[in-house]
């Protein structure tokens, strides 16, 4: 593990608070109007390939009332996309606007050639794909055979062949002119509403009334794009801070304040890392463990009564999908313990499967093991008798979707299905296959693992004494829409351990002291109890400044990303 801290990139004053302006002077900011949200401030849709012939195609739809049909995905990003579709479509006017989202376990993802069978029945006039579509190349070629319309809004990487849809939107597109490449599906759908909306009034069609404003919306897709962990580039910060600025001042649909509710967050003081890691995880059970339709119709709801039963649904959800990833996370380490005993190492790429296991968190599974270990990890369960799904997670310099596209090219019958990203991937595989896919994935990343730079932790440096305060925790909190390439502050102190507790035998509580100063502050280190080791007295930490709240009293605490034992 290296540790780095950040360069200054600017001497400019970017903040009144010196703490909060010594972070944004090591992030990739030259000027105050680097630090402008303003919504003026956003790309235009007309610069987003596919934009302009999307909007005329749903435009013509509305204006018709003709059957419109959302497929959606089952995680957040979808979810808040395919809400976000249907509360616009609405409000312009859309009569006959209904969603399907696949089932993770009977459907697969996306829009499958199965999902339309199922929907042929009541057969639709148009097909709108929210944060999927640009891979159903089978799927869409089926439905245009049938007469209907498809309009592909997407962000995921394209394949060599593109769908036959009627119109693609998507940031990743080859030759796409627009900015950025990192809007999530939520922040694809908004855009193409932009320009329904634009097109519409060219129309005349809001002539005798005012144009709906889209910023009203931004809450979900604040909410999406922090939840998809997009990089939070300039075109990015501005949707988001819009967005979760409006919910801090109650500006927001009932569902995300029943989540806020039930989560016991404080809505005026809420945060990006609270959306990220606590009303995230709400919506994202429904998908891994029941159906994504209780997360959509908690953020489609009106109704106060309703949205709370939604969001304490949601919260059950939670809690089962945290025992299932509790139980699965010890049978990992019990198997890893096995390996480590017979061949004395870790592969340098993991694969593992139990039968027992859970479709719905596999992901998180293996980004836990992926984190512990620091290896390229595939965690698998049951698709049903004769398959497996895998979900995997990489490590910084090792491509996931290109690797697995390696493997499928030297063994052509081995993986059913697969797609994904650098850091993370999915695949289908025939279970007498896994013992050769695991020998395959050792094989790649033990070759390409030599290439691979030592994982790096960045900071924003050592805090003196005077930057311990309440205030500076709560200002670094919510001064910016903090994510994915505009990291969190994070920082790095060498202190004297007072005390050291292991909670629910899996993360650390410690009482510190600065070794300058009688100053002592806890800290809490989530995960981190097996890194433990008694009678250690002095620790190097990378942490991040907190309020702990208790029965109404405030304190300051250190929440630990990474604790390094420190020889006196």
């Amino acid at each position: 593990m290296i540790i780095i801290e950040r360069a200054q990139n600017s001497d400019v004053e970017l903040s009144s608070s010196s703490l909060l302006n010594r972070v944004l002077q090591r992030r990739q900011l030259n000027s105050l109007s680097d630090c402008s949200f303003s919504l003026k401030d956003l790309l235009s849709p007309s610069s987003l390939q596919g934009c302009e012939n999307a909007a005329v195609i749903i435009a013509n739809a509305i204006t018709t009332q003709k059957k419109i049909l959302i497929v959606g995905d089952y995680d957040v990003d979808g979810a808040t996309s395919t809400a976000l579709m249907m509360r616009v479509l609405k409000l312009f006017g859309a009569e006959h606007t209904a969603y399907r989202i696949p089932n993770r376990m009977l459907d697969g993802y996306g829009l499958t050639v199965s999902l339309l069978d199922s929907i042929l029945d009541n057969q639709p006039d148009l097909i709108i794909t929210v944060d999927n579509g640009i891979s159903s190349i089978d799927a869409i070629a089926k439905a245009k055979e049938y007469g209907i319309n498809v309009v592909v809004t997407d962000h995921h990487l394209p394949g060599d062949i593109l769908p036959v849809a009627d119109a693609i939107v998507n940031p990743n597109l080859k030759n796409s002119e627009f900015e950025s490449s990192a809007l999530c599906g939520v922040g694809v759908a908004f855009y193409t509403l932009l320009a329904v909306r634009r097109e519409l009034i060219n129309q005349g069609y809001f002539t005798a009334q005012t144009p709906p404003n889209l910023a009203d919306y931004l809450d979900l897709v604040a909410l999406g794009t922090i939840a998809d962990l997009v990089p939070l580039d300039r075109n990015n910060r501005c949707l988001v801070q819009q967005g979760i600025e409006r919910i801090r001042r109650g500006r927001t649909v009932a569902g995300i304040q029943a989540l806020l509710e039930v989560s016991s967050k404080n809505q005026v003081e809420l945060s990006t890392t609270d959306l990220g890691f606590s009303i995230s995880p709400l919506l994202n059970a429904a998908g891994r463990l029941d159906d994504m339709r209780v997360g959509i119709e908690c953020l489609l709801t009106d109704s106060e009564d309703r949205a709370r039963y939604y969001a304490q649904r949601l919260y059950d959800f939670n809690q089962e999908r945290k025992a299932i990833e509790r139980s699965m996370t010890q049978e990992t380490e019990q198997i890893l313990a096995k390996v480590i005993l017979k061949d004395d190492e870790l592969p340098d790429g993991i694969a593992l499967y139990d039968p027992s296991w859970h479709q719905g968190v596999i992901g998180i599974v293996a980004s836990r093991v992926k984190e512990r270990f620091n290896k390229p990890t595939f965690i698998f369960a049951e698709e049903n008798d004769d398959l497996l799904k895998g979900s995997g997670r990489s490590i910084t310099g090792i491509h996931l979707r290109d690797l697995l596209d390696s493997i499928a090219k030297e063994y052509p019958n081995m993986i059913l299905q697969f797609g994904g990203h650098a850091m993370a991937a999915g695949l289908t595989l025939r279970k007498s296959e896994f013992s050769q896919f695991q020998m395959a994935l050792n094989q790649r990343v033990e070759a390409l693992i030599q290439y691979v730079d030592p994982k790096m932790i960045y900071t924003d440096g050592a805090l003196s004494i005077e930057d311990f305060t309440i205030n500076n925790a709560e200002v670094l909190r919510t001064a910016m829409p903090w994510g994915q390439t505009f990291p969190e502050p994070a920082f790095d102190n060498t202190f004297n351990v007072v005390d050291a507790k292991i909670l629910q035998n899996t993360h650390l509580k410690l009482e510190l002291k600065h070794p300058e100063s009688n100053f002592t502050i806890s800290g809490i280190a989530f995960f981190k109890a097996k890194d433990w080791r008694e009678g250690t007295e002095q620790v190097r930490c990378i942490y991040k400044l907190d309020v702990n709240e208790w029965r109404g009293r405030r304190s300051l605490q250190l929440l630990i990303d990474h604790i390094e034992i420190e020889s006196k």
